[in-house]
């Protein structure tokens, strides 16, 4: 439907800048004009109605710590020292793929009691633990 409203704008711009120049001037400056701000308006809806995550079927992330030294993260954890005294040294370890989409709707990431870590993504390349190292 849409394609066909954008070509029959497309044959009516046509014919009056063949039947007279300026006139059709002036109708493709209004026509664009009509256009952007529909781009710009379907824009902000879009931005205002995606919810965080992104992706088709996202939802809302509810990420809780709980505990002393626990730690939780609402996407992946790499590349970090978690622990009395852990330590990372060195280069990282080479980029691992990225996670694969997690279901629909939105999901709860929650790290319960002492030293709990937990993560809604991908947990690599990390020393988690007292006097861990990577």
């Amino acid at each position: 439907m849409v394609g066909g409203v954008c070509l029959g704008v497309v044959a009516g711009l046509l014919v009056v800048a063949v039947l007279d120049l300026d006139v059709g001037d002036r109708a493709a400056s209004v026509v664009g004009a009509v256009v952007a701000v529909a781009g710009l308006a379907l824009s902000l809806i879009t931005l205002l109605v995606t919810p965080a995550g992104g992706g088709p079927g996202a939802g809302p992330v509810t990420v809780r710590a709980r505990g002393r030294g626990a730690v939780a993260a609402g996407g992946s954890v790499r590349g970090n020292a978690i622990g009395d005294r852990a330590k990372v040294t060195g280069p990282p370890a080479s980029s691992p793929p990225p996670a694969a989409p997690g279901p629909p709707g939105g999901r709860n990431v929650t790290a319960r009691g002492e030293g709990a870590v937990s993560a809604g993504e991908d947990i690599v390349d990390n020393a988690i633990g007292e006097d861990s190292e990577r």
